[in-house]
């Protein structure tokens, strides 16, 4: 199969891990073994990644240097695609035949100047912070902060994408079965001027966004969101929670039932895909690739399923998604 394979930005580099080297490289050579197998598999793969605590990490090194080394989050989205796409691609490539074919495309995404994103900032980028830092620092470097589980994050604009620029070369590459790595954190955020010029925006674009747009032109086989969780989750930390382990494109829960920072966007962009080309969309985690691909393992999304059925438990055939929380 074809398979777009988007990997979370929080599974490349967990909630609460330091930001260092080592512990990167360790994540992503889990990433990389989850890969491999399903290339042995036999499936082609494009790959995308997500970059919020990088490119935070990014932002808060450049903000401390001189104040003309401050660049707007279009540049550090671009320089955190080239560092996590320079440690996939070489894990990648220790791990397969010297003559395996990978390539590490940067890659601009164009969205909307008017897009309503930018009024209402909700992607977390960055590291976590305890409640009373998180407003100390959204007043002094002019941020929006706000929850994200336990903790408080800085949030920025995730319009949606509109056209991904490069979508021709990484057809041509992944018509060549070689293995595309692109479209890293959503893709560098630009916009077309008044005189159809690009430039760059202040922006994070929605990596799954992108990956499902991706997948979708592509005509891809399936999308395949992985994260550090094993499924999706309804009342996730709670008591009452609950896997999923199939459910129907729901507009209406994808759009509230799940956290804005992070499953949300995923289920909305596994439903997205599964509507707009009736192929399965399906979520987990990263170690758990090929048995999500078999579909052992986390959530799948289809277009003909209108019930939910939930794991360890019999299935619960045409039953409606409980009600939004």
């Amino acid at each position: 199969m074809k398979i777009v394979v988007a990997l979370g930005g929080n599974a490349l580099l967990k909630r609460g891990e330091p930001m260092t080297e080592l512990v990167q490289r360790r994540n992503i050579r889990t990433a990389a073994v989850a890969l491999v197998r399903l290339v042995h598999a036999g499936h082609t793969l494009v790959v995308t990644h997500g970059n919020g605590p990088q490119v935070g990490q990014i932002a808060l090194q450049a903000a401390a240097g001189p104040a003309d080394g401050n660049y707007a989050l279009d540049i550090l989205g671009a320089e955190s695609q080239g560092l996590i796409g320079y440690l996939l691609e070489q894990e990648l490539r220790n791990l397969m035949p010297p003559d395996a074919l990978i390539a590490s495309v940067l890659t601009q995404v164009v969205v909307s100047a008017g897009d309503a994103a930018f009024l209402h900032p909700t992607k977390p980028i960055g590291p976590i912070y305890a409640e009373a830092e998180a407003k100390a620092l959204a007043k002094s470097n002019n941020w929006v902060c706000a929850p994200d589980g336990a903790h408080w994050r800085r949030v920025v604009a995730s319009p949606d994408p509109q056209e991904i620029l490069q979508m021709p070369v990484i057809a041509l590459l992944n018509e060549q079965r070689v293995l595309v790595i692109c479209a890293g954190g959503g893709g560098i955020p630009v916009i077309r001027n008044a005189a159809g010029k690009l430039e760059g925006i202040e922006a994070v674009i929605d990596k799954d966004m992108t990956s499902e747009l991706l997948a979708r032109t592509l005509d891809a086989d399936m999308l395949l969101l992985l994260t550090d969780v094993d499924a999706v989750y309804l009342d996730y930390g709670t008591p009452r929670a609950q896997a999923v382990a199939r459910m129907g494109p729901d507009p209406e829960l994808a759009d509230g039932a799940f956290d804005a920072g992070s499953m949300g966007p995923k289920v909305e962009a596994a439903t997205r895909f599964a509507l707009a080309t009736g192929k399965d969309a399906r979520i987990g985690r990263i170690e758990d690739a090929t048995d999500i691909v078999l579909g052992k393992l986390g959530t799948i999304i289809q277009a003909t399923d209108t019930g939910t059925e939930f794991r360890n438990r019999p299935a619960t055939v045409g039953q409606s998604a409980p009600p939004r929380r």
